[in-house]
């Protein structure tokens, strides 16, 4: 038996442990589509929403969810994308850490990393990506498809080829001031 104030042993601390973990992550609306089926009687109407969910420190998700009402579309939308988080190393915490393409179908994007306080130049379902992400600079382009299934899906896919040199020296068995110091190098090559 539960008393005045308090949930009983079953909802208990497992509930609020996950209020508290949920209440870390953002999520964003990106598309809601009205679907039709048509019956016997006439039309019944259907909800597909596309939700992204991020914690602003480098995890992030996506998810599709569909339902006749458009709450519980967008509910299942934001279960399915918490379910489907990854992790994307960031550079300072706020952009890339190099130039990134990617595609899914139709969809092609380029992502590129941006010096301090030039902001999130993206289109709509991009920029939900980067401010779920917690980027703060980045300048990127969509080619091909406006669709943002696809659109979310390719920088999906350009996100997770995005490498921190510390993952590159462990690829390579080398040091992170090893890989940092060719990069200036070729760097101050290439403007000479």
């Amino acid at each position: 038996m539960a008393r005045d104030g308090q949930r009983d042993d079953k909802r208990g601390r497992g509930g609020r442990d996950r209020e508290e973990r949920d209440n870390e992550f953002i999520d964003k609306l990106v598309h809601i589509n009205r679907v039709a089926k048509v019956v016997k009687g006439g039309r019944r109407f259907g909800f597909a929403a596309l939700v992204v969910v991020g914690d602003q420190k480098g995890r992030v998700g996506f998810g599709h969810g569909k339902a006749r009402e458009v709450p519980e579309a967008i509910r299942k939308a934001t279960d399915a994308a918490k379910r489907a988080l990854v992790r994307i190393p960031l550079k300072d915490g706020r952009t890339l850490h190099h130039e990134v393409r990617g595609h899914h179908g139709a969809g092609k994007v380029i992502l590129r990393p941006a010096p301090a306080g030039t902001g999130i130049i993206a289109g709509g379902p991009m920029r939900a990506v980067f401010e779920a992400l917690g980027v703060g600079d980045v300048v990127s382009k969509s080619l091909g498809t406006s669709n943002p299934y696809n659109m979310v899906r390719a920088t999906f896919d350009a996100l997770k080829h995005q490498q921190s040199p510390r993952m590159v020296a462990n690829r390579r068995g080398r040091s992170v001031a090893e890989i940092l110091a060719k990069r200036e190098g070729a760097a101050a090559e290439a403007t000479a």
